[in-house]
């Protein structure tokens, strides 16, 4: 008798890694990155490959590599993470840069570059060069890379300050923020300000919205239609906020809106803090304040805006709001800050302010006394 039996067909498939939205995002940064090795990077890549799905063969020769070398990759990711991916140091061997070159790159990227270099800052390549061509030190710019990771070293990045020099800083400083840590029994505490010129700025074309492995872009030119000036009064103890957008700002519009701003709080002593701008100074706003006694005003250190707590506000709908927005009018502008605020206040919080006058006073000192070390060290 013949047993006649039907084929089975065996179909395999080739599971991919299961990665999360958060660790595709690390694999590509890993993966494009200028400071790792050209291998660091290809293991990055074969495991992104398979996150997304693609087959073990198919990876093996997009990567130029054996299908073992993938397998090898996935592995070592899902055992160790990113750090799975990095190079291995093999045993036996000793670190071939001394420690005094890597004291070396540390030091340097500390300082300023030589002025006939033309550069006003290190990047990892002209660190390397200076140090083979002016000091005959052979590193690369990998291992200034490294260095520089380690020691949380960011040249490539600064930020601005300005040290106030009012005679009177430190008693404004303690007199403000008294009022944001313990304000009197019963009072509102408001911080008012104005954010002026805000553009409303339309683009050439079309914004691209945000889509699949590409983030949101749009044109680099613009077309101005016109400008319009914020006046806002934050309260901070709700984190409520009123805002009104005017097309010019002087004396007058100040105190139409400190009289708008304040009206919600008749008869409860009122403390306002802002800047010491002209146009809050003015003689009809003094003639105000003395039929108001019970509104009384704080002012800022000069040069010390940052101490007014609207000023974190302005930051919050510059980014949220302002600076990817696209405006074909100022009445488009001035309704999208006016529901802003609206949508602000429908679940406003106050700032949390949790720096004493003491820990402000005390930073102030030690970034003079670093000041004066470093105008005495260029004058030696």
């Amino acid at each position: 008798m013949i047993l006649l039996v039907e084929p089975v067909v065996v179909l395999i498939v080739e599971p991919g890694m299961d990665l999360s939205s958060e660790q595709m995002a690390d694999l590509r940064e890993l993966a494009n990155s200028r400071h790792v090795t050209a291998d660091v990077a290809l293991r990055a890549r074969i495991v992104l490959w398979s996150g997304e799905g693609r087959r073990r063969k198919d990876i093996a020769e997009l990567a130029g590599v054996s299908p073992v070398t993938v397998d090898r990759c996935k592995a070592r990711y899902a055992a160790q993470g990113l750090a799975g991916l990095e190079e291995r140091r093999r045993g036996g061997g000793r670190d071939q840069v001394p420690p005094q070159t890597r004291g070396r790159v540390i030091a340097l990227t500390k300082m300023t570059p030589p002025t006939d270099s033309g550069l006003s800052h290190w990047s990892t390549r002209t660190l390397a060069d200076h140090l083979k061509r002016r000091e005959g030190i052979s590193v690369s710019w990998h291992y200034v890379a490294r260095v520089w990771r380690e020691e949380n070293l960011k040249p490539h990045r600064n930020g601005t300050f300005k040290i106030s020099k009012d005679p009177a800083f430190a008693d404004k400083v303690a007199d403000v923020v008294g009022l944001y840590l313990a304000p009197p029994g019963g009072a509102v505490v408001l911080s008012i300000d104005e954010k002026t010129q805000i553009q409303a700025l339309d683009r050439t074309q079309p914004v691209l919205p945000v889509a699949f492995g590409a983030g949101e872009k749009r044109t680099h030119d613009y077309v101005r239609h016109g400008t319009t000036n914020l006046f806002a009064a934050l309260n901070v103890h709700t984190g409520e906020v009123t805002g009104e957008c005017q097309p010019s700002r002087n004396g007058a519009d100040f105190l139409a809106f400190l009289k708008k701003a304040t009206k919600p709080h008749d008869g409860k002593e009122i403390h306002v803090v802002l800047d010491n701008l002209s146009t809050h100074t003015t003689p009809e706003v003094k003639a105000w304040l003395k039929k108001n006694p019970h509104i009384r005003f704080h002012f800022t250190p000069v040069g010390s805006s940052w101490l007014n707590q609207i000023e974190i506000w302005f930051g919050i709908l510059t980014r949220q709001s302002i600076r990817r927005g696209t405006f074909s009018s100022v009445n488009v502008l001035v309704k999208q800050i006016r529901d802003y605020i609206n949508s602000w206040n429908q679940d406003a919080n106050p700032f949390s302010w949790t720096a004493s006058a003491e820990e402000i006073l005390a930073k102030v000192r030690l970034v003079q006394t670093n000041m004066k070390k470093l105008v005495n060290n260029n004058s030696n």
